[in-house]
């Protein structure tokens, strides 16, 4: 919403993984970044066997080193999927995956909606809930066409219009006591 003044979450677009009272963690899915995935997966000796020109993604401000992926489910990692494997799913159609060994299966042969990120956005316990409450942030459900079908520029706009909002109607301002 306008009246969040973080510069890193200006129109942004966060799956949230987790939330609960001891804090929250996501993802910012709409913030392109200019490294290719190529670049980055050589960088940890794996190839990339998807489109050239697929690039990394802002996952948020916090540790930016930190790698996700973001990716339909995959049959060859349900396979092998346990507790504690590094992939879970998020929502019907959008699963997580943090295992090094996971990344090397998903980057030689990706899925079509597939998203590497790097960082992710975290939140203390109540810190999400307080800024809920200021009406800081819209809730959707999490829709895997809009994220990994919505060009990145309408990601946030198509999220807010999904809730019968104009975004253009949004404007900054502070309720009365």
């Amino acid at each position: 919403m306008p009246q969040l003044h973080d510069p890193n979450f200006s129109h942004a677009v966060v799956l949230m993984i987790e939330h609960s009272e001891e804090g929250s963690f996501g993802l910012v899915v709409n913030q392109p970044s200019a490294i290719k995935a190529t670049e980055l997966l050589h960088s940890l000796d794996m190839s990339w066997g998807g489109d050239l020109s697929a690039v990394v993604w802002s996952g948020g401000p916090v540790s930016r080193n930190t790698g996700w992926v973001l990716h339909q489910p995959m049959e060859q990692l349900e396979m092998r999927s346990s507790r504690g494997s590094g992939t879970i799913d998020v929502a019907p159609g959008i699963s997580l995956t943090t295992s090094p060994d996971r990344l090397r299966t998903i980057a030689l042969a990706p899925p079509e909606r597939v998203r590497l990120l790097l960082g992710y956005s975290g939140w203390g316990p109540g810190q999400l809930a307080e800024e809920m409450s200021r009406g800081a942030w819209l809730h959707v459900e999490a829709d895997p066409a809009l994220i990994f079908d919505s060009p990145p520029t309408e990601l946030w706009s198509r999220a807010i219009r999904s809730l019968g909002i104009n975004p253009e109607s949004l404007v900054q301002g502070r309720g009365t006591n």
